[in-house]
């Protein structure tokens, strides 16, 4: 009795193994290919849910449903123009055919080391077939300038091609070369470029000049404006000194005129005011002609030696 108990139970157990055994359930990232011994029976599983399989025979091999993510390493590589250049550039693919993808590369870690030699290639052949500046620019639109003065100096020469299409033209070659392997490029795009130390030195030294180009026009303008403004200040203070000189002769000659209608009145009145009006001129003549080191010797029959006795009594 126990004999069949014990006998029962492994059956039991037997059959829920194999019933586990025989099941298998793919969520909605994943999906599968069953094999036996190694080889692919049957077509992908790709729908989410319970599939089944022969127990003890079948295995399943799980693939990602989702888009996964290629990350390139950075290289050096030559433009068209030769100019060095450090590219790093990342992409999105995903397992569009799980069967082939398994006949070919078995697992995902396979295929990123697939995508690495084919993505890779297919940038530097792309960037060895086409010049830098089409690698950094997209269109060709026009420079904004915030300032008047770069008008005439900041220019962007043509690009044939542009870095858009430079990345549409890797990614459909990409697509070419990894069609047979059950892999999809969703997206290709580059990630970072820049100069190698060689060439950004040269460029900053270029850059360093063109400021300085900028600078020194700056100065020269500026000397050309304060010449200018030299200028029109000098001659500003030769006018305002001219009208004012004119201006002062004027009053000068007003009140000359004033001062000897004054004087002339006075010398018409009486002989008192006579002599005191030809006093006061020749003191006036006196002082204008000689100067405290001077020394005047006058003889007794001189007329202003008289004329000065005279003055005195």
């Amino acid at each position: 009795m126990k004999t069949k108990q014990i006998i029962l139970i492994l059956a039991a157990v037997l059959i829920l193994i194999s019933a586990f055994q025989s099941i298998f359930i793919l969520d909605e990232t994943q999906q599968a290919i069953v094999t036996q011994f190694g080889r692919p029976v049957g077509g992908p599983r790709t729908e989410p849910g319970i599939n089944f399989k022969t127990p003890f025979i079948h295995k399943v091999q799980y693939f990602d449903k989702r888009y996964l993510k290629w990350d390139g390493d950075p290289n050096q590589v030559p433009t068209l123009d030769k100019r060095f250049m450090f590219v790093d550039t990342y992409a999105r693919w995903q397992i569009s055919d799980p069967l082939q993808f398994f006949i070919r590369l078995r697992d995902e870690r396979s295929g990123q080391s697939r995508l690495d030699d084919i993505l890779d290639g297919e940038t530097r052949n792309a960037i060895a077939s086409h010049e830098l500046i089409d690698l950094v620019r997209s269109t060709n639109r026009e420079p904004e300038v915030y300032d008047e003065y770069l008008e005439d100096i900041e220019t962007l020469d043509e690009i044939s091609v542009g870095r858009e299409k430079i990345e549409a033209l890797i990614l459909e070659r990409a697509n070419e070369r990894t069609s047979d392997l059950g892999i999809r490029v969703l997206d290709f795009r580059f990630k970072r470029m820049n100069y190698v130390e060689e060439v950004r030195i040269r460029v900053f030294d270029r850059m360093i000049s063109e400021r300085n180009r900028i600078a020194d026009q700056f100065r020269s303008e500026g000397e050309g404006e304060a010449r200018r403004i030299e200028g029109e200040k000098e001659r500003d203070l030769a006018q305002i000194q001219s009208e004012a000189f004119r201006e002062a002769e004027g009053i000068r000659g007003r009140a000359d005129a004033e001062a000897t209608s004054i004087y002339a009145n006075a010398y018409n009145r009486n002989n008192a005011s006579r002599d005191l009006y030809s006093f006061l001129r020749s003191m006036e003549t006196l002082e204008k002609s000689f100067d405290g080191k001077t020394s005047l010797i006058l003889s007794t029959d001189s007329e202003l030696f008289n004329y000065l006795k005279r003055m005195d009594n």
